[in-house]
């Protein structure tokens, strides 16, 4: 096994390890049809009454409580194409904007990010824009495809690419390592408290 593969084998280790769920895709489609199948079968987005009962998230801009919507904002306009056809057969509403008005939350988020740290299966992506940001925090599910030539040993392998970004303000990384987790209350773990309750990372081969 090269350094390479192992590299990568690492990453899908710990990426699991904090409850990732870890999969190869080979091409972009590929990446669109896991994320509209995934979204498709999953519940609704629920939030909790005051009450402790469970409803259905109606956000104010449809009227089909039952409808799921995925956020994927930063797409190009051909790959954001392909991704609507594939979301609208399956009932899906793909949108690329506007999540300030989905603030309680979207069934799923889509994201390419731009680089993988293997040492701790860390996901890097810079989000200069609100949007991407986001879809980041506030879905229920969140779908991200790493290239797996992004993909690095450590962060000390990234400081000169961090740098760059860094250098075109305003601007905001974010480090992403399994689903969102918090123990504060009761020291009882829970997960999707603070962000996403999934966290699904496609790693891609090169194109």
């Amino acid at each position: 096994m090269d350094n390479f593969e192992n590299i990568c084998e690492i990453f899908r280790e710990k990426a699991r390890a904090v409850s990732a769920v870890v999969m190869d895709v080979a091409t972009p489609h590929a990446a669109f049809e896991y994320a509209a199948e995934l979204c498709w079968q999953k519940d609704p987005l629920q939030v909790q009454t005051a009450e402790g009962e469970d409803k259905i998230m109606q956000p104010h801009t449809h009227d089909d409580p039952t409808q799921r919507i995925v956020a994927a904002p930063g797409l190009d306009t051909r790959l954001y194409e392909e991704f609507e056809r594939l979301c609208y057969a399956r009932g899906l509403k793909l949108i690329h904007g506007g999540l300030r008005d989905h603030l309680a939350g979207i069934d799923m988020g889509f994201t390419f990010v731009d680089y993988g740290i293997a040492e701790t299966g860390t996901l890097v992506l810079n989000c200069p824009g609100e949007e991407l940001r986001l879809t980041t925090m506030i879905s229920e599910f969140h779908v991200a495809v790493l290239p797996m030539s992004k993909i690095r040993k450590s962060a000390y392998d990234l400081e000169q690419e961090l740098t760059g970004m860094m250098k075109t303000p305003p601007d905001y990384t974010a480090f992403i390592t399994g689903a969102s987790r918090t123990a504060d209350i009761e020291r009882v773990l829970a997960l999707g408290v603070h962000g996403p309750l999934e966290l699904h990372i496609l790693l891609m081969e090169d194109q």
